[in-house]
């Protein structure tokens, strides 16, 4: 069974910062991408940023150049580090990763995991 649970949203003003976590865990074997997405009230999911194995990152226009991705891949942990926050930025954030689970001695193909979502707000 694979689990991912996020960490860190909250309430915060417009300008501030937030640091949100992703932990993966249970019978992993690999993970190839992990990353952010997040959805709005009334609106689709969009991505936010990813980031791969190897460390290559990319991201929504909408945050570039204010939010940061990273990872630890000895704790299957992603890390999105969001500073000049907007009001436009509220939304649940949602953790993804796309691994590789196993069972027993049996390795599974890749498929998509989700987290449960975490709700950032910020005020103006």
């Amino acid at each position: 069974q694979v689990q991912l649970v996020e960490s860190g949203g909250g309430l915060v003003q417009a300008g501030g910062s937030l640091r949100l976590s992703c932990a993966a865990s249970g019978s992993i074997f690999s993970i190839n991408a992990m990353g952010w997405y997040r959805q709005a009230p009334g609106k689709q999911r969009e991505l936010v940023a990813t980031i791969i194995t190897g460390g290559t990152t990319n991201y929504a226009d909408s945050v570039k150049g204010r939010f940061t991705i990273s990872r630890d891949n000895a704790k299957n942990t992603v890390y999105l580090q969001m500073n000049s926050l907007k009001p436009e930025d509220t939304a649940v954030y949602y953790c993804n990763a796309d691994l590789s689970p196993y069972s027993g001695s049996i390795i599974l193909p890749f498929n998509n995991y989700w987290g449960q979502g975490t709700q950032v707000t910020v005020s103006s």
